[in-house]
């Protein structure tokens, strides 16, 4: 499965992208991470439904310095993207 991920609130400068790149390459879910200049994170995972639940669970929290106020999930097509990266 493969699903987009816009999260809104304090998460940039606070360790987000890395944390969810950290724990993507930890359960073994492809795709990217970056920051938009809107100041959400972006994210794309593909993988296992419950792997890419599992991401898109995290990102709800956040690493411990975020404070998350929205987060907007979209179901795409899959690309067949490999490995997990930061843009």
């Amino acid at each position: 499965m493969r699903r987009r991920v816009v999260v809104r609130g304090r998460v940039q400068g606070v360790f987000f992208r890395d944390t969810v790149r950290a724990h993507a390459r930890e359960v073994g879910v492809n795709g990217w991470v970056r920051n938009r200049p809107d100041g959400a994170v972006e994210a794309v995972f593909e993988g296992a439904p419950p792997r890419v639940d599992e991401l898109v669970a995290l990102c709800r929290r956040g690493p411990p310095a975020a404070i998350v106020e929205t987060v907007e999930c979209t179901d795409e097509p899959v690309e067949g993207i490999g490995g997990f990266g930061l843009r």
